[in-house]
């Protein structure tokens, strides 16, 4: 009797001036295997790639940290929470553990981070996975329309970051939009909530909320910036996703007219449900556009 391959996974923290970076790590059989990195959203961490590195972590080195913020990751008291900040603890997070090279897996908040960190970074960025992760005005709903413009001046602004932090609030970001909801696990929610009522969070994700505006506003720089680099890129996107709908994952191809579009009948959090499908496009993608990777996934 065979079994499939499952890979040794680390979990560790690295120092990064004086953030405790909590990470976890495939450690495949190649050592100079592709390199992916996990770029996590709101309100999760680094654990909602735990099936991911599973699946793919005997064959590329995936690389998934917690923000500051989120996760096991613990910050100083007097951390400035903004996205600059978490891009800038991201950065020192792969210059410490010397990511030279990597493909950037772009998720909900990862995008903002990671656009940011391909600013800095643009000679080490191999390509991109965008799943949901937007950077185009047509892909906020008006959900997200409404959410862009907290500020907190707002009147009742703080109330409603509150209510999406509540655990109905988590639950409901998974649950929206998918179609077979006896795929998708309690235990993402759960975890995440649990994290979300750690002393501090909640006020970390406020600030958060009240600077994504600034996200936005540097749309047409991260445009200009794909159309100047042309990383190559693979698109999954949950078409039912009530905060980033389906023409946000369509405006890519305007500046990546050769990058792959695939579209999956679910929500936000499309890999808990649609992971059968697309892993194998993820390994296809690396083996297709990392240099020396042989060409053949196994999938």
């Amino acid at each position: 009797m065979t079994f499939p391959l499952v890979p040794r996974v680390v979990h560790r923290r690295l120092d990064v001036d004086g953030v405790q970076v909590f990470y976890r790590e495939s450690a495949p059989e190649r050592p100079d295997a592709p390199v992916l990195l996990l770029l996590h959203g709101f309100p999760s961490a680094s654990h909602q790639f735990r099936r991911l590195i599973d699946v793919l972590g005997t064959r590329y080195r995936l690389v998934a940290p917690d923000y500051p913020g989120f996760g096991h990751t613990r910050a100083p008291d007097g951390f400035a929470y903004t996205f600059d900040a978490l891009a800038g603890v991201v950065e020192g997070f792969v210059r410490r553990l010397g990511l030279d090279r990597f493909t950037m897996y772009l998720f909900d908040f990862g995008a903002p981070v990671g656009l940011r960190l391909a600013e800095r970074l643009p000679d080490r960025v191999a390509g991109l996975v965008v799943q949901n992760g937007n950077a185009y005005a047509e892909g906020l709903s008006p959900a997200a329309r409404d959410f862009v413009a907290l500020r907190a001046e707002t009147p009742g602004g703080e109330e409603a970051v509150r209510e999406l932090m509540t655990l109905a609030g988590t639950r409901t970001q998974y649950e929206t939009g998918v179609g077979d909801l006896d795929a998708v696990a309690p235990d993402g929610w759960t975890l995440d909530q649990h994290f979300l009522d750690l002393p501090g969070r909640k006020e970390a994700q406020i600030s958060l909320a009240f600077d994504y505006h600034a996200n936005v506003e540097r749309y047409p720089r991260w445009q200009a910036w794909l159309r100047a680099h042309r990383p190559p890129a693979l698109i999954t996107w949950g078409r039912n996703d009530p905060f980033f709908p389906e023409p946000g994952a369509r405006a890519y191809l305007r500046d990546l007219p050769d990058a792959e579009l695939h579209l999956f009948d679910t929500g936000h959090f499309a890999l808990e449900d649609q992971l059968p499908a697309i892993a194998p496009l993820i390994a296809g993608f690396l083996d297709r556009t990392w240099p020396g990777a042989g060409g053949k996934s196994g999938f």
